[in-house]
């Protein structure tokens, strides 16, 4: 008896299109720019613009001093203990005016949220009060508490409150009801809904409000230092605006910015790790 022997299936050659799309693929791969390395080319266009039109003479260190001549500064101030001391100063202010304007916001916002009769009460004060600019407060501060340092950590921590306030009350209202409705169908009470379903639909809204009340928290600090402070990076600028010395004014500005950058990579991490479970469109 004679066996047919079984035919070998030779894989058809891929067609021109075929190896086309492969190797445009393969080649916008490699090609392909690291995203640190674009986000890391225009400062340093615009850097070396600076030290450029610095050094040719277009901009002089009265108008405003060369990168080199920062550099200079920055590194003189780390060397006596000022920058050190300042930093250091700053830091704590705005950490105690945080934990003042989460805790208040928190609060206010999961009663205002939760309850009707909590939105009645709070919500149209809250809302009245955000409208006021927490910078004109200023006066009063300082004739309800001094020129010591409560009045800087009160003006942080209100400029804090009303933008967290603000994202942590929507984003409590904004919860699905479908998922409350869910949560009790499953046999959750009023407790468990609040913190199985509310609260952990609402962290996106209070993470977004806790970037933008960093951001406003230096941005209060800059004004909070100018009440009769002896230290601090506002400090260290008001004193050098009275001598006209830009570079240890951009020294200032550059530790506020990377200060900033800091407390907004933290947040952006606290993210990462509590909206795990959400996952989110990242873009192209």
């Amino acid at each position: 008896m004679t066996t047919t022997p079984e035919r070998t299936r030779v894989p058809a050659p891929p067609s021109a299109v075929d190896t086309e799309t492969l190797s445009s693929q393969s080649g916008g791969r490699a090609g392909r720019v690291p995203r640190w390395l674009l986000k890391t080319i225009s400062p340093i266009v615009l850097i070396a613009l600076w030290q450029v039109l610095s050094s040719v003479g277009v901009l002089d260190d009265d108008t405003l001093a060369s990168p080199a001549t920062v550099v200079e500064t920055a590194a003189g101030m780390w060397r006596d203990g000022s920058l050190q001391s300042a930093v250091g100063t700053s830091v704590l202010r705005v950490l105690a005016g945080l934990a003042f304007g989460v805790v208040a916001a928190v609060v206010l916002a999961t009663v205002a949220g939760l309850f009707r009769r909590g939105e009645d009460a709070i919500d149209a004060p809250m809302q009245m009060l955000r409208t006021v600019p927490v910078i004109g407060l200023i006066p009063l501060l300082i004739i309800w508490f001094g020129i010591g340092e409560t009045p800087k950590i009160v003006l942080v921590g209100l400029a804090v409150t009303f933008p967290l306030y603000i994202n942590l009350f929507a984003g409590i209202r904004n919860v699905d009801s479908g998922l409350v409705e869910a949560s009790r169908t499953l046999g959750l009470g009023w407790f468990g809904q609040v913190r199985h379903v509310i609260l952990p639909s609402a962290m996106p809204n209070f993470l977004t409000g806790l970037r933008y009340s960093l951001g406003t928290a230096w941005l209060a600090l800059v004004f909070g230092e100018t009440i009769n402070a002896t230290s601090g990076i506002g400090y260290e600028m008001n004193k050098a605006r009275e001598f006209f010395a830009t570079d240890v004014i951009i020294v200032c500005l550059v530790l506020y910015a990377i200060l900033g950058l800091v407390a907004d990579l933290i947040v952006r991490i606290l993210e990462r790790g509590l909206l795990s479970w959400r996952p989110a469109f990242s873009g192209r």
